[in-house]
């Protein structure tokens, strides 16, 4: 049996909508924003590409690989419009009183 690359399982996984949205919220939630960007471009490489998304979002697509490399920093309306295009989006939710409380 020949050893697929975690490349490719990747990119068969990320067809599934619902493992997309749970891949991309574990980027956010317990990885760095580097690392969030990094996987919102590894999700427009596997389903739509980056110049489909591209012409969807009216951005240049050399501006989305730059925003969505290792030393990107995309602006946040930037990235609402790359999960539209994907049929996504971000939502808050409370975790605990203690956060809450320290913040203020």
């Amino acid at each position: 049996m020949k050893l697929k690359s975690i490349h490719e399982s990747l990119d068969r996984d990320l067809q599934d909508p619902e493992y997309v949205a749970l891949y991309l919220n574990d980027a956010l939630h317990y990885g760095s924003p580097k690392e969030f960007y990094l996987a919102l471009r590894n999700v427009i490489l596997a389903t739509q590409g980056m110049s489909q998304v591209a012409t969807e979002t009216e951005l240049g697509r050399e501006s989305l690989y730059k925003a969505l490399s290792e030393s990107g920093n995309p602006e946040f309306s930037n990235v609402q419009k790359i999960l539209s295009t994907l049929g996504l989006q971000i939502s808050i939710e409370r975790v605990s009183s203690k956060v809450v409380d320290r913040v203020f």
